[in-house]
């Protein structure tokens, strides 16, 4: 029953950020389009975090590297 849920829940934030998306790619530059846009991004990272929780998707770790510059003096 959990994965069924799981699934439903997890559509659900996909199809809302697409017609989000869909909604704003209609309107004009300016923040109301942004706006959208941001929301629209959220849920989406929403539904992959929700996956990640789940145990869905296994990702791999990320290594971040620190970029240094040289101080010209």
């Amino acid at each position: 029953m959990g994965k069924v849920v799981f699934l439903y829940r997890s559509l659900a934030y996909r199809n809302a950020a697409a017609d989000i998306l869909r909604k704003a790619r209609k309107l004009p530059n300016g923040a109301e389009r942004s706006a959208a846009r941001r929301y629209a991004r959220a849920l989406r990272d929403l539904a992959r975090t929700e996956a990640w929780l789940e145990g869905r998707v296994a990702r791999e770790p990320r290594t971040v590297r620190r970029m240094t510059s040289a101080a010209s003096g």
